[in-house]
This record gives structure tokens, sequence and C-alpha cells, in this order.
């Protein structure tokens, strides 16, 4: 199931993808439908004063995760965050949430980064309530931004640390990120969500 941020047309891939592995046509369109639907719906600007507090919350443990993870995980000395992606992320999280039985309680987190030789590491896996069983998994994965330029040689240059023996890359990360829904009480594969954001 894959559905897009943008609306473009459903991924024929994907389509193909389910159809091959033997999933009724007519299930397939019916699940697309529901999800460009719920894509296409106005999205309300302001939330509750509970959401905005687990919002603030989850994009501070979003930011804690990335913290704790450049020396271990990223390998590198500093990471640059997009100023709103964290916050995004948080918004997008919530959203996936509301229809769940439990709400963002039921979620597990897993978060991980794209790697610049390819494949992705994982940073941490979050339990958002420990004490309630999980109901769906979310799988954050943060990109780099790709775009070098002269941006990029210019930060590598004035970090004044690169021709030093302990050199350590700067990871800056792209605005856009991929999320992964999977829903756990459910066998079918029409539980797994895939948003491009």
């Amino acid at each position: 199931m894959v559905a897009t941020s943008t609306l473009k047309s459903k991924n024929s891939e994907c389509i193909a993808e389910l159809v091959e592995r033997r999933h009724e046509q007519a299930c397939i369109n019916k699940e697309l439908d529901f999800w460009d639907h719920c894509l296409a719906a106005p999205r309300s600007g302001a939330l509750s004063p509970a959401e905005e507090r687990a919002c603030r919350h989850l994009a501070r443990t979003l930011e804690g995760c990335l913290s704790r993870a450049k020396a271990t995980a990223l390998r590198c000395s500093a990471v640059l965050v997009p100023e709103t992606l964290t916050r995004r992320i948080a918004r997008d999280v919530l959203r996936l949430a509301s229809g769940e039985p439990c709400g963002l309680r039921g979620c597990v987190l897993h978060v991980h980064a794209e790697l610049e030789k390819g494949g992705c590491a994982r940073l941490e896996r979050i339990a958002c309530d420990a004490a309630v069983v999980p109901t769906f998994e979310l799988t954050l994965v943060f990109k780099q931004d790709g775009g070098c330029g002269w941006a990029g040689l210019r930060d590598f240059l004035l970090l004044g640390s690169c021709f030093g023996p302990g050199f350590r890359r700067v990871l800056k990360l792209s605005p856009g990120f991929r999320l992964v829904k999977r829903k756990l009480y459910s066998s079918a594969p029409a539980g797994t969500v895939v948003e491009e954001c």
C-alpha cells in the first residue's frame, strides 16, 4: 500500500507487486481509494492542547535520538536538522496514530537514517507507552541532504577540523523523510502504509 503526500497517482509498481502476491484487485483498489481520500481530506491546522503537548514531546524525543546517535550509529560530530523537520514528523506520527485503537500510546517507533553508501542505520526503538501492548509500528527513515555543491564544500572547509587527525563529518538531513506504518493486529498486507514526505 503506497500513499504519498503529493497525491500525483497511484504507484503502479506497488500495485503490480501486490497483484503478484495474489491479492484481489478489488481489495487493492478499495484500500488505495481509502488512503487517497484520507490524504485528500483537508487537515485542520490547529491541534488540541493535549495533541500540541504530545507533538512537542515527540519532537524533543526525536531530537534527543539524533543527538545520542551522533557518536555511535551516525559517526559524525554534528547533525544539521532542518528547522521544522522534527515537528512535521511528530504531526504526521500523531495523524497516523489517530485512527488506532490505543492512539499514540500503542505505537512503537523505529528510527533509522539513510547512509551515504546506501542502506540504513538503526538509531533507536521508541515505545511511546511501555505499559500498553503495541498495536502498530512506525518506521521513520531520516534522509540525508544529497546536495553538496559549493555550500557543502564551504561548510566542509569552515569546520577547520577537516585536516586534523580526528576529522569527523557533519551530517546534514534533508527536509524529506519516510514513514512506514504497520498494523500489528492485522495480518493483511493492506495494513502497511508507506508515506514519502
